[in-house]
């Protein structure tokens, strides 16, 4: 693989020359708002409110409940568009949801909110991946470009919601999110990394998020009397076979070049010990990069399923039943090369060579992608902004502890380096890619 390194020297703007007009102390007081008052997906509307509002100040005509759910509700997507003459339009995504965690981080800002998800339970939110840190950057990028005459052409900020239940982008691009708003020629956006340091970027071509498909495989049996189990087909027994036997589907079934997860996130089944159910319901996640490799485990975990059951003598009529939920689902996130390789060189003449890192692909899923289009008729790049200080990832090598990962009830990114270094890289890019 050629480095991304390789066009640095080719980028002749200092990074002092690039640093962005904003007040970040500002930012930062925001960004500790957001923080302390997160939102679930399809909730978000004090979160879309105050950033929409933010993006007027800066001077940008916004367009606010932008987004169509499967069941025709409207949702919290916000677009803030700008225009300063001709030239290429590039879009910048950020997201505004929060994650159901119980925040544990200690802070004095830390989220106290609970709130019912979609199944009417109460949980506590949290910005565990640190969406409100996303927010802040692309506000900080978005006064920037406002104050700068060194560019020509359209930007359009996009405001996402629902990324955690990867619903936002698909509810935007159904809301026609193309046919309202300039159609990019370019589109970028960042996301948090805790194994990055602060004031670093990572950033690779190609691959960068896996396929996230989500799974239902319900295992039907003939339940009756725990004392009788013989007149029984227990699905808790066949259930336990399934989640064993599918374990050989990565490493038996897939070619080991090619990474991939099944993994069995819930299983459900029965009320009482001296019951045997009739069913037993598994939900799963499935990740790969390479779109073969990604149904021929669909396939694998189907035909396993049905194996298992004829094993057990469970009649037809009681077969297995799997449902792949494509409303939950995503492709692979995909760098466009080209541009990553154009970004590169952006980035590196903005924070400094050694301050841009090659990162690799990770199971993580993201629908950013969709932004692009089928086929990838959009060219885009998702790059990854560092949030952990140099001690904290010295004392994680030490001790052999990782760092506080994303989704963890103690994610705390260290915000000022990572808001100044976000602004810096997207706006750095914004420019470039519409240089007069």
């Amino acid at each position: 693989m050629v480095s991304l390194l390789i066009f640095c020297a080719l980028c002749a703007a200092a990074a002092d020359d690039l640093a962005p007009q904003v007040d970040v102390a500002s930012l930062l007081a925001t960004y500790r708002d957001l923080h302390a008052h997160p939102e679930l997906s399809h909730q978000e509307a004090r979160t879309s409110a105050l950033l929409a509002g933010e993006l007027r100040k800066a001077g940008y005509t916004v367009t606010e409940h932008v987004g169509k759910y499967p069941d025709g509700s409207q949702a919290f997507g916000i677009v803030a568009v700008l225009k300063r003459g001709s030239g290429p339009t590039v879009l910048v995504r950020t997201e505004l949801d929060a994650l159901p965690v119980e925040e544990k981080t200690g802070a004095a800002f830390a989220s106290q909110v609970r709130a019912k998800n979609a199944s009417g339970q109460e949980v506590g939110v949290m910005h565990a991946c640190g969406h409100d840190l996303h927010m802040m950057s692309l506000l900080g990028t978005a006064q920037s470009l406002a104050k700068s005459d060194r560019w020509s052409g359209t930007v359009v900020l996009v405001g996402q919601p629902s990324e955690e239940t990867v619903e936002g982008a698909r509810a935007m691009l159904a809301d026609g999110f193309y046919a309202r708003f300039p159609r990019p020629d370019y589109a970028i956006a960042l996301h948090n990394e805790p194994t990055i340091e602060a004031g670093k970027v990572g950033l690779v071509g190609g691959p960068v998020y896996a396929s996230a498909t989500t799974v239902e495989v319900r295992i039907r049996g003939v339940g009756g009397h725990g004392a009788h189990p013989e007149s029984t087909k227990d699905p808790v027994v066949m259930a336990a076979q399934y989640v064993l036997a599918i374990q050989t589907i990565v490493s038996r079934q897939t070619l080991p070049l090619e990474p991939a997860v099944v993994t069995v996130g819930t299983i459900h089944g029965g009320t009482k010990g001296n019951i045997i159910p009739d069913e037993v319901v598994l939900q799963l996640t499935v990740r790969a990069f390479n779109e073969e490799v990604r149904k021929n485990i669909l396939a694998s975990l189907d035909r396993i399923a049905r194996g298992v059951a004829l094993a057990a003598g469970v009649p037809d009529d009681r077969a297995p039943i799997m449902k792949v939920f494509d409303g939950e689902s995503v492709p692979a996130t995909y760098n466009d090369p080209k541009l990553a390789q154009r970004l590169a060189g952006v980035f590196a003449g903005a924070l400094g060579a050694s301050n841009l890192i090659e990162s690799k692909p990770i199971m993580v899923s993201e629908d950013f992608g969709l932004f692009g289009l089928e086929g990838h008729q959009i060219p885009t790049v998702m790059f990854q902004l560092g949030t952990s200080s140099s001690q904290q990832l010295e004392e994680s090598r030490r001790s052999g502890k990782p760092v506080a990962s994303l989704h963890s009830s103690q994610f705390l990114p260290q915000a000022e380096p990572a808001l100044r270094t976000g602004i810096a890289a997207t706006t750095a890019a914004v420019l470039d890619l519409l240089k007069k």
